[in-house]
């Protein structure tokens, strides 16, 4: 398991941000969908940090919505 740090923990708090400002969603309301419907927060994002983190915001949203909708996510 990757150990969270200051950056993943700010990383995390922009993606959520990002894909709720993309989804029109506040965002505790993606948090819930990030945790409770899909769980990609500690099995994509924190995971994935390294590479995910080297992206451009428009990309990390989009790939963000993807995920969540393949994995049964509402958004």
């Amino acid at each position: 398991m990757t150990e969270i740090n200051e950056d993943i923990l700010l990383f995390v708090i922009f993606c959520i941000e990002s894909v709720a400002e993309a989804a029109g969603l506040k965002g505790n309301e993606v948090y819930k969908i990030m945790v409770e419907q899909t769980d990609i927060l500690d099995d994509y994002i924190i995971p994935c940090y390294d590479a995910l983190h080297t992206q451009g915001q428009e990309y990390i949203v989009r790939e963000l919505i993807e995920v969540i909708r393949k994995k049964g996510g509402k958004i």
